[in-house]
């Protein structure tokens, strides 16, 4: 009961944080084209494929969100969707990159581990993240998280590769699967050659680490996450409690228009601190999607 109220208030005090204007100087929103839009749905296929059982797509056989995707050649899958995500890796020959996919979990399990006070910041392991510094720090559940199938998924990345030639890696994930994925943003790259090019994309991510790390985010990956409409995940946990989102947030707002929103924490009304406001005005309901017409789940 005492974690329920400390949670709650955790809560309430982020609502009011996240409604207090920013010190630094809102920049300028843009909406996507139709065109630029379109460019995201193979990755929301992706993302949302990672929901599927490890067998199905390791054999690819995940109904619509696989069928939209037919060209993709999976190399691993993994994990048990309990005590670890699932996970697969492969490689898709029509954006020639490897993707890395990430389950996520539905609203009801990852609000208590954003809420709860029994979450801290930790600083990354300095056996997966070498050369980090113990200044950049992650939710503890989340790092433990990634760090259940690093390896594994660091070995079948590098079996993509050296099996197609390729020299380009995409990590997705929607929620959780979000929030494992910007973590191996910074994982994968400490690993894999030189001269590898990385992207991320995720859906309905909260926030994952201080300030320091989505300052090294921004430094060191090419990050978009999406949002959409009034979930009210991104804006847990409060900035208050020192998280912080990196850049690239693109913003879905009712009108099904999705908001360019510069810089980190993007303030402005149309980005979704500004648009929800607090937890009172959000929805839970908004956080599988729909994502340009795709809803999260296999």
């Amino acid at each position: 009961m005492v974690t329920l109220r400390l949670g709650l208030l955790a809560l309430i005090s982020a609502a009011t944080v996240q409604a207090a204007p920013s010190l630094i100087p809102r920049q300028s929103i843009s909406t996507l084209t139709a065109a630029q839009v379109a460019t995201f749905k193979p990755y929301t296929r992706f993302a949302s494929t990672a929901y599927c059982n490890p067998a199905n797509t390791l054999a690819w056989n995940c109904g619509a969100n696989c069928n939209a995707n037919p060209g993709f050649r999976p190399t691993a899958s993994g994990g048990d969707g309990a005590v670890t995500q699932y996970w697969y890796v492969g490689y898709d020959p029509t954006l020639k990159t490897v993707i890395v996919g990430y389950q996520g979990t539905d609203v009801s399990k990852i609000l208590p581990a954003l809420t709860d006070a029994d979450f801290f910041l930790s600083p990354l392991s300095t056996s997966l993240f070498p050369g980090v510094s113990s200044s950049v720090q992650v939710h503890n559940g989340f790092g433990d998280a990634q760090a259940r199938s690093a390896a594994a998924v660091l070995a079948a990345v590098k079996t993509a590769m050296s099996a197609n030639g390729a020299t380009s890696v995409t990590i997705v994930g929607h929620s959780l699967g979000g929030a494992i994925a910007l973590i191996s943003s910074v994982y994968l790259p400490l690993h894999l050659p030189a001269g590898t090019t990385f992207k991320t994309v995720t859906y309905g991510m909260p926030r994952v680490g201080n300030q320091a790390f989505a300052d090294y985010v921004d430094s060191h990956a090419s990050v978009s996450h999406v949002n959409n409409q009034d979930d009210i995940v991104p804006i847990v946990p409060g900035r208050f409690l020192g998280f912080a989102h990196p850049k690239g947030e693109k913003h879905i707002v009712d009108s099904g228009a999705w908001i360019d929103c510069p810089g980190q924490d993007n303030t402005n009304a149309q980005c979704t601190i500004g648009y929800v406001p607090n937890i009172f005005s959000g929805d839970t309901g908004d956080h599988s999607g729909p994502y340009d017409g795709i809803s999260m789940g296999c």
